[in-house]
Parts: C-alpha cells; sequence; structure tokens
C-alpha cells in the first residue's frame, strides 16, 4: 500500500487497512490550515462554494478529488464522516462544517464570516 508510506504508515500491521489510511490522509490534509476544501474540478456547487468562501477574502486549499492519487480514498472516509455528498466537503480550523448545505446555512444566518474570522482564514 503506496499510501500508507506516504503518510508515514509504512510500519502499521497487516489490518491496517483503507479506511484507517483513508482517515490518516484526511487528517494529514487538514492540519494547520484555516480552510480546507475537498472538492471535484467538474462540480459546479463545489465551485460556488469555493467562489463564496473567496469573495470573503479567505485562500482555502482545495484538493481534487477527482485529480488526487488518493482521491477514491479520502472520498470513502468523507462518506464515512457523514459527508453525503461527499464533495463539497469544507473543513475550517480542522473541523468538518459540512457540505454545501450547511456552508450555506450558516452565511445565511451571518455566522459563516466569524467562522473564518476565528480560524484566522480572513481578518477584518
Amino acid at each position: 500500500m503506496a499510501e500508507a508510506y506516504w503518510y508515514g504508515m509504512e510500519g502499521c500491521p497487516n489490518w491496517f487497512n483503507g479506511a484507517a489510511v483513508a482517515m490518516v490522509i484526511v487528517k494529514r490534509l487538514v492540519t494547520n490550515k484555516a480552510v480546507v476544501i475537498f472538492s471535484k474540478s467538474s462540480c459546479c456547487i463545489c465551485h460556488s462554494i469555493r467562489t463564496l468562501i473567496c469573495s470573503f477574502g479567505a485562500n482555502p486549499t482545495v484538493y481534487e478529488l477527482d485529480e488526487h492519487p488518493d482521491g477514491q480514498l479520502i472520498e470513502r472516509e468523507l462518506k464515512a464522516l457523514g459527508c453525503k455528498p461527499c464533495t463539497p466537503a469544507v473543513f475550517i480550523g480542522q473541523e468538518l462544517i459540512g457540505g454545501a448545505n450547511e456552508i450555506m446555512s450558516l452565511h445565511l444566518k451571518g455566522k459563516l464570516v466569524p467562522m473564518l474570522i476565528k480560524e484566522r482564514a480572513i481578518w477584518l
């Protein structure tokens, strides 16, 4: 399993399966980043959520799952975490906020910008 080596898990026992690797991959990808969006390059809703977050001055880290070498593993892990559909999946401050519905709901309630400010994704 090449992914295990890449993510520093080469000494793990055989029972350490793809789901565990996927969990580690997701955690490593969101560590120390204010905003992370897991997306698909052809998804218009993903593009809309990214545009919304960028419109406040944030610069999210975006992982396009259809272009990422571990995209399928990551997609399965996002589904396991409760993101259905799995894209877009937005993490703010290393916490899974959710998909488009959750982000739009926070925005309409006036709670998205304060979250971004709290995590230092934007400055006002």
